[in-house]
């Protein structure tokens, strides 16, 4: 296969990703109005847990679990690291899922997509440098925010502030994986999160919620798209597809789930954005562009003047 058949492909399953993950808040915001947020997760995540199962036990046993090592530490290691990650995964997905229920579908994505900003920002204390694009994103997004979710009244909606709030543990998520990934296998460590997440989202809704079964009845098929599609297919195509995209491809395309999610909002539920607000999921996406390109396009630019 070809390079540019190999980008083509790639770039066709992080587009499909974007599309699956940006409809997946209508989904999310449809299941909302017959079940409680932590039961929606509780099923969601253990289905995605189901579809990745196949395709772990096809590609056989744990990377390093024989032999222990500071390059692979083994099946302690990869429990401990998915435990951090799926509790850190509860924390950011329950905020989005009750959140979402006080918020439009549009909202709710553009606003979660604001951790690509926020990650760079976590990274200075990890002691990461930042570059001046991270900053104008930033800059852009907040103000982007600030058309799309405070009235002039300057009051926000109880359901973005969760939503808001939600992104930054979404950040931390990134920056868990990102040090997660490379000590094991992609797959078996997105099984352990999703496994932590449901388990703690289902302890959650015996607790606090009173769930019948007509009403997972009607929620099933948001449930499904939310499982089958975007935690288990969605996550898979994008492991696959970026191991051959190119990097820049990669940041605009899976920005564009931000875009999806509005899209879908509002041809499904009837969700219709004011000029203002539109003029913030604009300032917002640019900003989510800039702080992911800067380094790429300002290295271009350079070559082209050598």
């Amino acid at each position: 296969m070809s390079l540019n058949t190999r980008t083509l492909k790639s770039d066709t399953l992080l587009l499909t990703t974007a599309t699956i993950w940006g409809f997946a808040f209508v989904a999310q915001r449809v299941g909302m109005e017959y079940v409680g947020p932590f039961i929606f997760n509780g099923i969601r995540f253990a289905l995605g847990c189901m579809v990745l199962l196949p395709i772990i036990l096809r590609n056989g046993t744990i990377h390093g679990s024989s032999q222990k090592s500071a390059e692979n530490p083994g099946w302690g290691g990869l429990l401990g690291g998915g435990f951090i990650a799926g509790l850190v995964l509860f924390a950011g997905s329950s905020l989005q899922q009750t959140g979402i229920v006080h918020t439009t579908a549009g909202n709710a994505g553009f606003i979660t997509g604001l951790y690509v900003v926020i990650v760079p920002i976590l990274g200075l204390f990890l002691g990461q440098r930042t570059s001046a694009g991270t900053w104008i994103g930033v800059l852009l997004a907040a103000f982007g925010m600030y058309l799309l979710s405070v009235t002039e009244q300057f009051t926000i909606s109880f359901g973005d502030l969760l939503v808001f709030i939600g992104a930054f543990f979404w950040a931390g998520h990134v920056i868990i994986i990102g040090w997660l990934s490379p000590r094991f296998d992609s797959l078996q460590l997105a099984f352990i999160q999703y496994a932590i997440c449901s388990l703690l989202s289902l302890i959650t809704s015996l607790i606090f919620e009173a769930t019948a079964g007509p009403a997972l009845v009607q929620a099933s098929i948001p449930i499904l798209y939310g499982g089958v599609l975007s935690v288990g297919i969605a996550y898979t195509l994008q492991v696959v597809a970026q191991k051959n995209a190119h990097p820049a491809h990669a940041a605009i395309l899976l920005s564009l789930e931000a875009v999806f999610a509005a899209l879908g909002g509002w041809i499904m539920l009837d969700e219709i954005l004011t000029p203002r607000e539109l003029s913030g999921c604009a300032l917002m996406f640019a900003g989510m562009i800039v702080s992911q390109l800067w380094g790429y396009a300002l290295f271009r630019v350079m070559a082209k003047r050598s």
